[in-house]
């Protein structure tokens, strides 16, 4: 049985900027992606601690060390530049892998590592 475990997390983020011209993504700076071990075009929830959005889209590499954190296209209206954010990054494993499984928690300062 596989079952899905949360396998990293960004935890409260602050959204930099909100383009809704732009293909739906989120765009997070490298050094965060990084320090969470999310991928590139990896599918991560977002969550909004500001308003109680909860939604789904994929990772674009933002500039290393820029502390950008960008909501694109469509996820952009469910945002506001300055809210606080959580990124999670999911995994499905095996249950007895899962048992023992520790996550990846990163609690950025001012959206650096």
């Amino acid at each position: 049985m596989l079952v899905h475990m949360m396998k990293s997390k960004l935890h409260c983020v602050q959204v930099t900027e909100a383009n809704l011209n732009y293909m739906g993504s989120i765009t997070v700076d490298e050094d965060l992606l990084d320090a969470a071990g999310i991928l590139v075009g990896e599918k991560v929830q977002v969550v909004d601690n500001n308003n109680g959005e909860r939604f789904e889209t994929y990772t674009i590499r933002g500039e290393r060390g820029s502390g950008c954190v960008c909501l694109n296209g469509a996820a952009a209206r469910k945002v506001q530049v300055g809210d606080t954010i959580i990124i999670i990054a999911y995994a499905m494993m095996d249950y007895e892998e899962a048992k023992t499984f520790k996550p990846r928690v990163v609690f950025p300062e001012n959206n650096r590592v």
